[in-house]
């Protein structure tokens, strides 16, 4: 009997020895080694990304144009009568374009020239009769100088001289107002033709025979091809300011391929306040220019500020 309690003790113990290896044998497995976490490597920054290069050279997009290119406008009311020039033709400066309807006007002009030639024509009766009461007064003097005449006859003599010299005064006055009249009918009158201010080409006609225009309505626009010329804004950020005669570049807006040369002509001493930008316009040179004509879309390629003076 003591035996078998001996037996059981020894196992019991046995088993308790066991279950605390166990627990030993889990707790070395969850701690991580000391040394472990000291040589693990530290984690270093993130490297900011680097800034894009800035462009060396803005493309600034415009229009081809000419010093010489307007729309003329019909300056007075009246019917088209006649169209002498068409659409793509040369014209020299002064040319008769079209004529509107001018007889009221010349029926005006030949009545106001009537009236002229017999403003001229009183005048020529007053002077005359001006020199005749003139005279007849110089002779009351002398009577009256020998008593021969009353001094009622020298008065009237004397108003009928001063009289008569008043109405040339207003005679000759009604001839400056019927030649401004004149004047004013000729100017009228060549309202209603169209003349070309300069040598060009017709690019637009807007009228027709017959057609009824009113002032301002367009008539023709009359255009020259050449000196070509680009107008365009210089951002004062771009880096570069503008100077007259600096030499640029110019390509087609849809071809990068072909350039052209251009010099700065003119620009504006100070900067727009709405853009922040110089108002410069140049003047295409070199050769290979005639294939251009105005109103093309093209690039102007202006030199910009670069990485190394940006600051």
């Amino acid at each position: 009997m003591r035996i078998k309690i001996l037996a059981l003790g020894l196992t019991i113990a046995a088993m308790l020895g066991a279950t605390n290896c166990s627990n030993d044998e889990q707790k070395l497995t969850a701690a991580p080694p000391a040394s472990a976490a000291a040589v693990q490597p530290a984690k270093t920054p993130p490297t900011p990304a680097a800034a894009p290069p800035r462009p060396t050279t803005l493309e600034i997009l415009t229009v081809l144009s000419v010093e010489n290119s307007v729309e003329l406008l019909a300056q007075v009311d009246g019917i088209v009568t006649q169209i002498a020039y068409d659409q793509d033709s040369w014209v020299q400066k002064g040319a008769v374009l079209a004529r509107l309807d001018d007889r009221e006007l010349q029926a005006k002009l030949e009545h106001a020239r009537d009236d002229l030639e017999i403003a001229h024509n009183n005048l020529k009766y007053q002077e005359a009769e001006t020199q005749a009461k003139d005279a007849a007064y110089h002779r009351q003097l002398e009577l009256r100088k020998f008593g021969l005449s009353s001094q009622a006859a020298e008065e009237e003599a004397e108003f009928l001289s001063k009289g008569a010299h008043y109405d040339v005064d207003s005679l000759k006055a009604t001839i400056k107002e019927k030649e401004a009249e004149i004047l004013e009918l000729q100017v009228e009158l060549e309202k209603t033709h169209i003349l070309a201010p300069f040598e060009g080409y017709i690019a637009q006609r807007s009228i027709r025979v017959g057609q009824n225009v009113v002032k301002n309505d367009p008539c023709f626009r009359v255009s020259q091809l050449s000196p070509l010329q680009v107008r365009f804004l210089v951002p004062e950020s771009s880096g570069k300011t503008p100077k007259l005669r600096d030499h640029l570049r110019v390509v087609q807006a849809g071809d990068n391929s072909r350039e052209y040369e251009a010099e700065v002509k003119l620009l504006s001493p100070t900067i727009d306040p709405a853009s922040m930008s110089y108002d410069v316009t140049a003047q295409l040179t070199g050769p290979g220019l005639g294939q251009l004509r105005p109103g093309m879309a093209v690039k102007v390629l202006w030199p910009a500020r670069n990485n190394a003076s940006a600051p």
